[in-house]
């Protein structure tokens, strides 16, 4: 395999573990060419453990046995598992009850979100804030190298909202990957050492309504919302409800600008 047929498809297979023993070869010297490349598959693999860890047991119960009744009689009772499977694991990770919010107030009725932005923001924040030497590539004193290298690697204006005010600084950035193409993640901090992240994707299709929504995955709690063609998750586990909140209206006005 030749470097220019290293596919993103080929890099998703090697960190799913799904790449046939004969390519992962080309893939692992690929990668070790290229450090950036290698951080970004290994943070996907660290991320895709994190979810199967959560949703494994899910996947292990048996299946009910209406469901099995239900199903044709010429299917095989371990492919009647397998497709109950992943209704069980796409519900559990695809669809998290949260209360959709305009910015500034709250909405009474509950709403599904498709996508994994939350848990996806909720792992990213759970595994780089406790870090205390190397919690970002990029510092907040190369922060317009930081929004130039993000912007282009997402392929879209990507910008660091200033959160002073609010008394949050901002720590840096990194790169992550995503399920739709490379994700961006800012890290913000207090003078007390309490952290947040903003969790910046790109959307595979266009959304023409912003609104916010609140997800509480595990101990952190994330507000995020898509507007257009970018999602954006605010994911804290030292600030409330109520501080996450007014932090998730300053970065959306300032998105605005």
């Amino acid at each position: 395999m030749s470097e220019a047929s290293i596919t993103e498809g080929d890099l998703q297979a090697y960190a799913d573990g799904r790449l046939p023993e004969g390519r992962r070869a080309a893939v692992e010297a690929w990668l070790a060419a290229r450090p950036d490349e290698a951080e970004r598959i290994a943070a996907y693999r660290r991320l895709a453990s994190e979810v199967r860890a959560a949703y494994d047991n899910l996947i292990a119960e048996p299946v009910p046995e209406r469901l099995a009744r239900a199903a044709a009689p010429r299917m095989p009772v371990r492919r009647v598992a397998a497709v109950v499977a992943w209704i069980v694991l796409g519900i559990a990770i695809g669809a998290p009850l949260g209360w959709q919010l305009r910015p500034g107030r709250m909405l009474a009725q509950p709403a599904l979100d498709t996508s994994l932005i939350a848990r996806r923001a909720a792992v990213a924040h759970a595994t780089y804030s406790p870090e205390v030497r190397h919690p970002v590539e990029v510092g907040a004193e190369d922060e317009q190298h930081l929004i130039t290298w993000l912007s282009k690697r997402l392929g879209t204006k990507v910008k660091a909202p200033k959160l002073d005010e609010a008394g949050m600084g901002l720590v840096g950035g990194r790169l992550l990957p995503g399920e739709n193409g490379p994700v961006a993640l800012f890290m913000y901090q207090n003078q007390n050492g309490r952290r947040l992240t903003l969790y910046v994707r790109t959307e595979a299709t266009r959304n023409r309504e912003t609104a916010f929504r609140y997800a509480r995955e595990n101990n952190v709690g994330v507000f995020y919302w898509i507007d257009r063609e970018v999602g954006y998750a605010l994911a804290s586990a030292d600030l409330s409800k109520d501080e996450l909140l007014k932090l998730a209206n300053l970065v959306y006005k300032q998105l605005e600008q």
